[in-house]
Order: C-alpha cells, then structure tokens, then sequence
C-alpha cells in the first residue's frame, strides 16, 4: 500500500510587477512580471475586473499537485552502494510519499511511434453524471471485489475539485505507409522520425533525428493566453494541443483555435458544440486532427455533458470537416480517447458500449460492439492497437489486439492473464504495452511488455514499484507519459531521490531497458543539482528531454545521442523569476509539452477559478529559440 499524499510545493508566482509584453513579446518579459493579460480577441475573455499587478503577499495555498507532478522520492542509497539512477541492482527506496493521486481519466495518450503531445486525463467532478465503471478498472477478473484502479476513483472524487491536470507529449518513430504524419514534430519541416526501434529490431542511434541545436538556445517568450473568468468551484476543459509546420492548435471553450507558431498570433477559431474531452495526438497527412468534445454546452452549474461528439478539423483551413456520433443499446456512446492511424480515427469508449471508428471523410467503419466483447480503447499511429474485454462485470478478460484500421479485424490477439483489470499501450510499433499490477497506486505500469511482429512476447520488464516517475491515466489505454520507446528500448525516469554534496540536493536520471532481453542497459542521463529530467518522445535514435528549471536558470529541452546518451541543448526558457513561475503553474510533467524546431509550447487541459483574484494564470505559453 502507498502512504498518503503530502501537500504540495506551490508554483512560483510571478513577480509583483505590471508587464509590458502582452501576448507574443519577442523577448524576454520585461521588468514587471510574465506578461499582462492580452487582448481578448486571441479567443479567451480576460476575466473582468482583474488587476495587472501581482500580489504583495506570498501566494496562498495551492491545490494538491497534479497527476504526474512528482511526489517526494525515497532517500539516496547506503554508502557503497551505485548512485541510484543506475539500473544495476539499485537500492530499495522507501514508499514514495504523494502516492494516491490518481491519474485522471477522460483524455487521450500520446502514441507512441509519432511526435504528439501527449495529453493526460482527469477525474470527473461529482457533477459528472454517472457513468458505469464496467471499463479495465473495474473489479478484477475472477472474484467480486472492486478493482484497485475503481478504488483510485472512488477515492478521488472527494478531491477532485482541486485538481487541475493536464499532459506531456511524446513521441518515437517516423510515419510509414500509413499515410499519418507525426504531431508534435511541427515547426518547420518535421514530417517524423527514423525508422530506430521500429518492428523491435532497433538499434541505439538508428534512425535519422530532425531536431538540431539552434545558433542561440536561448528562448524569448512567443505567446500567453490568459485563463478565462471560470466560476468558483467548477473546473472547465481545454483538453488537447497539436503542433504542426503551419499551426499551434488549442482547445479552447466550447472550440478550438490555431495559431501561428512563429508569431503566436490567432489564425482561426473553430467553434464546437461542448467542451473538448479528447484529441488526437497524430494529424493524418492532409492535415486532419480529431476532437471528442461534449454533446452541449454546459449550464450554469458546470454539470459536465456527454462527450459524444466525434469531429474531424483540418488544421490548414481552420474548418470542421464533420461531426459524427455512434450508439450503442439504442443510446448516444461516450468516448473519453481518440487516435489517428492512417485515415482511420478511432474512438474509444467511456463507459462499457465499446469503441467505434470512422475514416477521415466521416464514413463509418465500424459502431461499439454489442455482447460479451467490447474494445476499451484504442492508442494509434504506425498501427493501430486496442484493448478488448470480453466477459461480464467483475469477472472481464482483457486482450491485447493489432487491428485492421479499414475493418477493425484482429490480425493477432495477446491475452492478458486473468484478474489484471488494466492495460497500457506504451507503443504501437512495436507493440509494448503495461500494466499496474500492485497495490493501490497510479503511478503508471509496474509491468511492461514488449510484443513481436507476430504478437508473440518477447520480454517482460519489472519496473519496481516507487523507483520510477513516469504516469499513466486510470482507466485509460492510450494515456501513459514521461516513458519513451525507441532504438528497442524503453526509457524511464527514475523518481528524485538525494543528490551528492552536503546541502540539501534532490535529482533523478534516465534510464532504460533493452526490449529484447529484458535488462537493464547503461544508459543514463542526469538531471544534474537539485534537477529532474524526463523523456518526451524520441527523435530517430535520440531522446528529446525536458529538464525543469532551477533557481535562476530556465527550464530546458534537450537531446540525448541514443548511442552515448550525450546532452545536446536544444532550447531554455528565461531564468527570470516570472517565467519560471509561469512554467510551474503549467506543471509541465501532467499537462500538455510540445516541443519541435527550437519551438516549446506548454498548455493547460483544465481550468479552474484562481485562488486569488490578483494571480495569473494561463491556458497555454510558448517559447522560441532566438
């Protein structure tokens, strides 16, 4: 069992001053704070009445960190014993001190096998109308006890109107025939990356990376769009971000807007029927993304909608292609996932109707299914992989399948033993998949698997439980982050734990494990001094990295050389006090990060009122490297 979760640190605010930048300042804030509050007209209201300056007095307490942000880690290893990032035999830690905190579900994952933000799920407020837990978390199969992930749930509910989530993004391999191009690899020119890692037959260092070291890593703030007026005690969504050549796509309220990424300036708005509950992390070649969002928009409580909508946008005009719905048992079917393989979107389903499928021109391929077997969800990409659970409540079966994207047939099927009521799909070219297999806990997948061509296994990795800091959604298949597959390897963080040297230092590294033996390998990258470090996604055979800030230094993207583990500075934000305070109150470990071509942008997935009415607080930055 885990302990209790601790209070969290709160962010830095920003500094007691006005700003002169507004949105798109090209150059570091100037005396007087992150920015004030930009015209409305960039699609978010500024919330009426609000000061300019920051607070005299500190901060007031924050709410408890989100999923994904890190809790306090065990304590450095006895004497004698290897630093504790290495993966040979490390020490014990103690049970990390902020478990409890459930991943929240109703987002989509990152796919791994394309450069997409990833984006991190949340729990839905006690206004949400209820929704049969009869999905992987439920109870376990072979007995009538509630599942452990149902149990993170119940639990969380109580607390849930302090949480803000969000997401990170990441990324591996290039697109193949599939036609899908990689999301998050945006900027200029990235259509995706090397084929390392691919088909489990990788090696460190193959594939071609496309990210390179700009003249001046030094980065000037490109955008802030400012938080609109939300009501107390209800929390919004914003849920989902893409980055292509061309565009900076953000949900908004009740739509979704585009920007440019060089400029940071609005280039449309596409207006939805509710809030967004789902995007794609991939954009099909012509530039399509797909959008779950509510079926209405909300009352003046903020009772949650249903999130039926399915949308098809094309990022390059800034229109709705089309909106589509599926039912299932004579009612509209709930999604809380959607992915993109080839031109298929498939959505996956949010309560136990099962998932449905449509190409990108709005035809449908296939509905939720009816009887024993239904999909959970789908995770897309290079291929497109699903969890199916066949069975009756408290006693389901999960699989693994490769699907036919035109069809929706299984090409092979990996069953997963009985009585694990989750499953993770990490990648989908390969196929490696996880699952939480410990007490209550939501730390991510305490076991990974890695399939063959064939869908027969070919490794099982142990990642012990409280040693490692990556996250997955609960009841989510397609929402795992801060791990990374690529070059036949998975890479893991390992939770912060203390540094060398007499003051107080806290650290962490990563690490990874050969996907063909099993093993730990020797990579490992640090963190530095009182640093933490995560993966992104990859880029060919490296390792694109986001190191968070210190005191007086910005936070920074790196690369890391898949054969050497080399670091590579690819982008820092300003050090100032106000920018770094505006990056902690973004959480970048459980929101939205996309990072490609010196471009950096960090989005927020839900909203809430400020504690404060002088604190700041935004949907969504970005960053350029000068």
């Amino acid at each position: 069992m885990t302990q209790p979760p601790q209070p969290p640190q709160p962010p830095q605010p920003p500094p007691n001053e006005p700003s002169q930048g507004g949105f798109g300042a090209p150059q570091d804030p100037p005396p007087g704070g992150f920015g004030k509050a930009p015209d409305p007209s960039y699609g978010y209201p500024q919330a009426p009445g609000s000061p300019a300056q920051q607070p005299q007095s500190p901060p007031p307490a924050q709410p408890p960190a989100p999923p994904g942000q890190p809790p306090q880690a065990p304590p450095a290893p006895p004497a004698g014993q290897p630093p504790y990032g290495y993966p040979q035999q490390p020490p014990a830690p103690q049970a990390p001190q902020g478990y409890g905190y459930p991943t929240q579900p109703a987002q989509p994952q990152y796919q791994q096998g394309y450069q997409q933000p990833y984006q991190q799920g949340y729990q839905q407020p006690p206004t949400m109308p209820a929704q049969p837990m009869a999905g992987p978390g439920g109870t376990g199969g072979g007995g009538k006890k509630i599942g452990k992930q149902t149990t993170i749930i119940i639990a969380a509910v109580v607390a849930i109107a302090l949480i803000v989530g969000g997401g990170i993004f990441y990324a591996s391999t290039k697109d193949d025939d599939s036609k899908t191009t990689s999301q998050g690899s945006g900027g200029k020119g990235g259509k995706g990356e090397g084929k390392g890692g691919e088909k489990g037959g990788g090696l460190p260092g193959q594939g071609t990376a496309k990210e390179k070291a700009p003249a001046d890593p030094a980065a000037k703030v490109l955008m802030q769009l400012p938080q609109p007026e939300i009501p107390k005690d209800q929390i919004w969504t914003a849920t989902g971000s893409v980055l292509t050549e061309d565009v900076y796509a953000k949900s908004g309220i009740n739509e979704v807007n585009g920007y440019d990424p060089d400029t940071g300036k609005k280039k449309w708005t596409v207006p939805l029927a509710g809030m967004t509950c789902a995007m794609s992390r991939e954009v099909t070649e012509d530039g399509i993304v797909a959008v779950v969002s509510e079926e209405a928009k909300r009352n003046k409580k903020g009772d949650y909608e249903q999130c039926t909508d399915v949308s098809a946008i094309d990022l390059k005009s800034g229109k709705k292609l089309w909106t589509e719905s599926a039912e299932s048992n004579g009612v509209k079917a709930a999604f809380k996932e959607v992915t993109i393989s080839g031109t298929t979107i498939a959505a996956g389903a949010a309560t136990s109707s099962g998932g449905a499928a449509w190409d990108v021109k709005g035809k449908s391929l296939w509905s939720p299914k009816v009887g024993k077997c239904q999909d959970v969800g789908y995770a897309g990409g290079d291929q497109l992989v699903a969890v199916r659970k066949c069975g009756t409540f408290g006693d389901y079966k999960l699989k693994v399948q490769l699907l036919d994207p035109k069809t929706g047939d299984d090409k092979w099927t990996y069953p997963i033993a009985d009585g694990v009521d989750n499953a993770k799909i990490i990648s989908t070219n390969p196929v490696v998949f996880g699952q939480d297999t410990t007490e209550i806990t939501a730390s991510g997948v305490t076991d990974v698997f890695a399939l063959g061509g064939n869908g027969k296994l070919r490794t099982k990795i142990s990642l012990e439980e409280g040693k490692y800091d990556h996250d997955c959604g609960v009841n989510m298949v397609n929402d795992c982050h801060s791990i990374a597959v690529g070059n036949d390897r998975l890479y893991v963080p390992t939770r912060q734990h203390d540094g060398s040297g007499e003051s107080y230092n806290r650290t962490n590294e990563i690490v990874s494990f050969s996907l063909a033996t099993g093993k730990p390998t020797s990579d490992r990258a640090v963190a530095g001094d009182n640093g933490e470090i995560f993966p992104v996604r990859m880029d060919g055979g490296n390792v694109i990295a986001y190191k968070a800030h210190g005191y007086k230094q910005g936070a920074q993207i790196v690369s890391l050389d898949g054969k050497t583990m080399k670091e590579t500075k690819l982008l820092e934000t300003p050090g100032t006090e106000a920018v770094t305070g505006a990056i902690s109150g973004m959480v970048p470990k459980s929101n939205e990060l996309l990072y490609a071509n010196g471009h950096l942008f960090l989005g927020k997935k839900l909203l809430s009122k400020p504690f404060s009415k002088d604190e700041k607080e935004y949907v969504a930055i970005g960053f350029v490297a000068k």
